[in-house]
């Protein structure tokens, strides 16, 4: 069976050259490939416009602000520190329990929780978000459980949090486990 070839046009054959000269062969080819032709001249610049015309000057975009710096990655407890505040040999600065509460009282009483605990230069709060009790009715994404405990995590990555906040992570069982927070503090500047 023929296959059918079709030609390269002028562009095409440029390209094809360009390819073959970064690419070391591996036999000598046995006949030399035709010259390339020079690519098509390009279009002559366009004239003037007329005198009469009144030129347009292109639009000039303010300078652009600088953008704040990016904010430092959240930090965990490191495991030394983790271990003296679950053994009590470090205490808890403070201590916040959001059970019971809408999203938008939690949050309004966690960002003034956060920062009165910042201006009394406390180190680690523990928040008690709760695990959620499922509430015996299904979503589109499973049972629907711990609307808080999902959430809180979520706020403490904003940036209206993150001025206050340096890391977080679960509690340890004897402080409530997956349904608490251990949360450090960040140190106020100035």
């Amino acid at each position: 069976m023929a296959r059918d070839r079709r030609r390269l046009g002028p562009e095409e054959e440029a390209l094809w050259s360009l390819v073959q000269r970064t690419v070391n062969p591996l036999r000598k080819p046995k006949s030399k490939a035709k010259p390339v032709p020079p690519p098509p001249p390009m279009p002559e610049a366009v004239p003037p416009p007329p005198a009469d015309i009144a030129p347009v000057t292109p639009k000039v975009e303010p300078p652009r602000q600088p953008s704040r710096p990016a904010m430092p990655t959240l930090q965990t407890l490191d495991r030394k520190e983790k271990k003296r505040v679950v053994r009590g040999t470090q205490a808890l600065d403070g201590r916040l329990d959001l059970h019971g509460l809408r999203q938008d009282e939690a949050r309004a009483r966690l960002l003034g929780f956060l920062s009165t605990a910042q201006a009394r230069d406390a180190k680690i709060v523990l928040v008690i978000t709760g695990k959620g009790s499922g509430g015996g009715f299904e979503t589109l994404h499973g049972a629907e459980r711990g609307v808080l405990k999902r959430m809180v995590p979520l706020w403490l990555s904003l940036p209206e949090f993150r001025d206050k906040v340096l890391g977080f992570e679960d509690a340890h069982l004897a402080h409530g486990g997956a349904g608490a927070l251990y949360i450090r503090i960040r140190r106020r500047r100035g």
